[in-house]
């Protein structure tokens, strides 16, 4: 009867161990990057993440952003449609690397992936300015130089290059864009900025383009 019970004894105790073992585990965590869309192409665009459309409420009009989406860590497949029934076919795909928490914008310029670049966004704020970087999405513009304000000045900047965030003044602040080279603006305009928030100034459009083509500047709210 003593080997019996002993026996019994070592397989309930076998069974508990691997009870607390099972219950134990670490469930696995979701990592995730934050990403946006800042469509700086002509088309309204449907957005995808491994084949799951993301921008679920419309179609991400010219100039528009889809503002920061969470997204899994690491290499995933984010592709580009046009909006619409009639244009259902895929322009292009690109694949990125995200890493963990990280914010990150990628900028389309037209419709293929040769006209699409990403950018690792470094947030921070400063309640007593507001902040503003410029991106150069035109592709056919060549180097840029923008000021915004009396203080800020953005010079040579290439097609695919990202500025790091500059304090500017909140309120309104002229912003100016000069291609290379010129003394008169090629844009003159006046934009609105608010202290505490930071904002990307992208140019976008083509020269050479027409209505939603035109050259022209956008602005992306990041925080």
């Amino acid at each position: 009867m003593n080997i019996r019970y002993s026996v019994f004894l070592f397989i309930a105790a076998l069974a508990g161990l691997a009870s607390c073992k099972n219950n134990d585990e670490v469930i696995a965590k979701t990592v995730i990057s934050n990403i946006n869309v800042v469509n700086a192409s002509a088309d309204t665009l449907n957005f995808f993440v491994n084949g799951t459309r993301n921008n679920n409420n419309s179609g991400l009009y010219p100039g528009s952003q889809s503002y920061y989406l969470k997204v899994p860590t690491g290499s995933q497949n984010y592709s580009f449609k046009k909006a619409g029934p009639s244009t259902p076919n895929q322009l292009f795909s690109l694949n990125l690397n995200l890493k963990d928490s990280t914010y990150n914008t990628i900028y389309v310029t037209g419709e293929a992936s040769s006209g699409a670049f990403s950018t690792v966004d470094n947030l921070y704020t400063d309640t007593a300015f507001a902040q503003v970087r410029f991106v150069n999405a035109s592709p056919d513009a060549g180097s840029l130089n923008v000021t915004v304000g009396k203080t800020v000045n953005f010079a040579a900047s290439a097609f695919k290059s990202s500025s790091a965030f500059l304090k500017v003044t909140g309120g309104q602040n002229e912003v100016k864009i000069y291609l290379a080279g010129a003394s008169t603006p090629k844009i003159d305009t006046i934009i609105t900025m608010t202290k505490g928030r930071g904002y990307t100034l992208f140019s976008k459009g083509l020269l050479t383009g027409k209505g939603t083509a035109a050259f022209n500047v956008g602005m992306a709210l990041n925080f």
